[in-house]
């Protein structure tokens, strides 16, 4: 297997995939919303509902259609907390993480184990995907 090497000498055959996804931090009154995975290399761990951005697709846009499948509901996206930018063992992640309510539904799990309401004091009650811990310590200010 041959090295693809650039000029400067880097070594593109061993770079991570990047993966750019959206997270909706869900709040209602002093609390925030969050989701258990229940598949993966990350079972079990939590973290804010949402999911890759389509071709095309704005971040804000891309947020809705993710609750939508994934919660059975709409919210509105009331305004960017924060950027994440961390690299997982096997892949680099960007997560653009938003301010949303719910518009309407009630917030019905049809992908992750399970869910909960968390005030900030009770953020570090749960295991936090390694990239969402950046997103809490946000919160938390």
């Amino acid at each position: 297997m041959n090295k693809i090497l650039s000029r400067t000498g880097i070594n593109y055959e061993h770079r991570k995939k990047h993966i750019e996804v959206v997270a909706a931090v869900i709040c209602e009154g002093n609390r925030i919303f969050a989701t258990q995975r229940g598949y993966g290399e990350w079972k079990d761990w939590w973290e804010f509902p949402g999911g890759k951005m389509e071709p095309g697709e704005t971040p804000e846009a891309a947020l809705q259609r993710e609750i939508r499948e994934e919660l059975a509901t709409e919210i509105s996206v009331e305004s960017l907390l924060i950027t994440v930018s961390y690299d997982y063992p096997n892949f680099h992640l960007t997560m653009h993480c938003y301010l949303c309510k719910v518009k309407s539904g009630s917030l019905t799990l049809l992908e992750h184990e399970a869910a909960k309401w968390l005030t900030c004091d009770e953020l570090n009650s749960v295991k936090w995907l390694p990239a969402d811990e950046e997103v809490v310590e946000k919160i938390k200010g």
